[in-house]
């Protein structure tokens, strides 16, 4: 059961780092600040729940799990309330490159 808890954290962490890698390249390669901003937040916020869920096979107790968790969590509300603020003061300056 161990090998198949491994190759289920191996996996899911894997496919988060190339979400992560994808973010980036969206963030290096898309021509302006809107559409820069969407595939970063959408990709890191894929990439990150695919890592939790991978180590959540991993960790100790009930409560480190839910560390973990809301961390995740913590990590989608900043990114979201980052976003808000960085999409409307590119809207409110009207450069969006």
């Amino acid at each position: 059961m161990s090998a198949v808890l491994d190759l289920i954290t191996i996996a899911a962490v894997s496919s988060g780092v190339v979400f992560f890698l994808a973010g980036t390249v969206g963030l290096i390669r898309f021509p302006d600040t809107l559409t820069r901003l969407h595939a970063l937040t959408k990709a890191d916020n894929l990439g990150l729940g695919l890592v939790v869920l991978g180590l959540l096979p991993q960790v100790g107790s009930v409560a480190d799990a839910v560390k973990l968790v809301c961390v995740w969590l913590m990590v989608l509300l900043a990114g979201a309330t980052v976003s808000q603020l960085v999409a409307g003061a590119a809207r409110r300056e009207g450069s969006s490159s």
